[in-house]
């Protein structure tokens, strides 16, 4: 028996089919038009920044000047401004992110009110860095600028529930951290990743003590000049578990703000691309796989949610003869520099009228006994074995035609005029009036006489003085 067809139901049949592609096709469009303009509507935006804080000389500007790939580093004062050249590949789109580097001196904390605004702190992210060639004042230098930025952004005056919304969004952060699967490349995890809902998310609870002192912001530890540790363990005899003891002590303060750490060098090249990459991914959620490094001591990276109390404990078996619990300046000490015992001497300079008082008796005491003494040699002065004292006359024959006696007429009249000129340096001091024509006088022919005496040397052995006549005792 031949089978009927109903016409009608074949023409419903036909005209649900086109109707079920014409869907189809609409779904297709509407989705490819929906990412095109996804893609289009989420550019990189401009108003991200990177805050840099730091000592003097502890690298900072070096530090961006390296991320910039600049080979010249220019360093300012004050609060510096400096950018880094963001691009998102797949998205084939650029952008500016600008750095503020602030001073290390007290006097610029207040110019980070041009750096972090109210508007602008959800989109600021804080650099630390400090000094590895110092590792005595790491801690000091951390406590110093986290109490600076937190004084700041009190001053800020930001609502109480924005506050709790970026505090919020940090613990997020810390707590939502995963695992890089080995092999996991940047462009898989871009691919891959979907937004986990709420209740897929597992949330794991803080330890108590990290995220103590939430301030908001993201914040990343940067230990610079890390090629120091060769140094120190040189010049400072530090051992292995002395560096441990210094990690653990950083890693510490870490937990509490959840921070991020890198060891990086810019003279070795050791970190900084990775610190780039990370600093990019916590601005603009870029994708990042890179997993923690521990094992290498100026090499160390460890992400904002990886560590614990019990990761930092695996230190402790390393450190046989330090406790953990001792405090940092007990380990970790500022080296003294000692000084010399010449440096140390103090010179005390004699005043200057016990000094011409001292010289007045030396002259009265030469005086009265003919000249015979030195004025310029005091009492008790002793001369080196085999030397005798220039105002006494030489024993050869020769000499003695050469020069006159001593005693004599000449030098009786020289420590006449030297004691005339101290009488009248001393009546200066002591009167404090207008000096007299009679103490000019004797200026005057004391600084003639002292003239004379330096131009007129004794002449050398074996010629005779034109003015000085042969002495009656020479033999003929």
């Amino acid at each position: 028996m031949a089978q009927v067809v109903d016409p009608q139901s074949t023409v419903s049949q036909t005209g649900n089919g086109t109707e079920d592609d014409d869907d189809e096709q609409t779904n297709l469009w509407t989705s490819i038009l929906s990412e095109v303009s996804s893609r289009t509507s989420s550019k990189l935006p401009a108003c991200k920044s990177v805050i840099v804080l730091g000592e003097d000389e502890s690298g900072k500007t070096t530090l961006i000047s390296r991320l910039q790939n600049v080979e010249d580093p220019k360093k300012g004062f004050g609060l510096e401004y400096l950018y880094l050249d963001v691009t998102d590949e797949d998205r084939d789109d650029t952008t500016r992110c600008g750095v503020y580097i602030l001073g290390g001196e007290d006097d610029y904390q207040d110019l980070l009110r041009f750096a972090i605004t109210p508007e602008s702190i959800e989109h600021s992210l804080v650099l630390i860095v400090v000094d590895m060639s110092q590792p005595w004042n790491i801690i000091d230098s951390l406590e110093k600028h986290t109490r600076v930025l937190r004084r700041h952004i009190d001053s800020l005056r930001i609502p109480p529930e924005q506050m709790r919304d970026f505090e919020q969004r940090i613990v997020q952060h810390y707590q939502s951290y995963a695992e890089p699967e080995e092999g996991q490349t940047d462009t898989a995890r871009r691919t891959s990743s979907v937004p986990p809902t709420e209740d897929e998310m597992v949330v794991l609870p803080l330890g108590e003590t990290t995220l103590t002192q939430n301030l908001g912001v993201p914040i990343i530890v940067v230990v610079s000049k890390s090629d120091s540790v060769s140094a120190l363990e040189k010049d400072h005899d530090y051992r292995e578990e002395h560096l441990d003891f210094l990690q653990q002590h950083i890693r510490k303060f870490c937990l509490n703000y959840g921070a991020a750490l890198f060891y990086s060098s810019v003279k070795e090249s050791k970190n900084c691309d990775l610190l780039y990459k990370y600093m990019i991914h916590r601005i603009y959620n870029f994708p990042f796989s890179m997993p923690a490094h521990v094992v290498e001591k100026d090499a160390i990276f460890i992400p904002s949610g990886w560590d614990s109390l019990q990761k930092i404990s695996i230190l402790y078996e390393n450190m046989p003869n330090l406790s953990p619990d001792k405090e940092f300046d007990e380990v970790i000490m500022k080296p003294i520099i000692r000084k010399t015992a010449q440096e140390n001497k103090e010179v005390a300079a004699e005043d200057e009228q016990t000094f011409l008082l001292r010289m007045q008796a030396v002259l009265s005491k030469t005086a009265s006994t003919g000249g015979k003494e030195s004025p310029q040699k005091s009492p008790g002065t002793r001369l080196p074995p085999g030397r005798t004292s220039p105002n006494v006359a030489n024993v050869t024959p020769g000499a003695n035609r050469m020069r006159p006696e001593a005693g004599g007429p000449a030098a009786g009249t020289n420590e006449g005029v030297l004691a005339n000129f101290f009488n009248s340096l001393l009546s200066k001091k002591t009167a404090g009036g207008t000096p007299t024509k009679a103490s000019g006088a004797v200026r005057s022919d004391a600084v003639a006489e002292l003239d004379r005496m330096t131009k007129g040397r004794k002449p050398a052995a074996g010629a005779q003085s034109p003015t000085t006549p042969p002495s009656t005792n020479s033999t003929p």
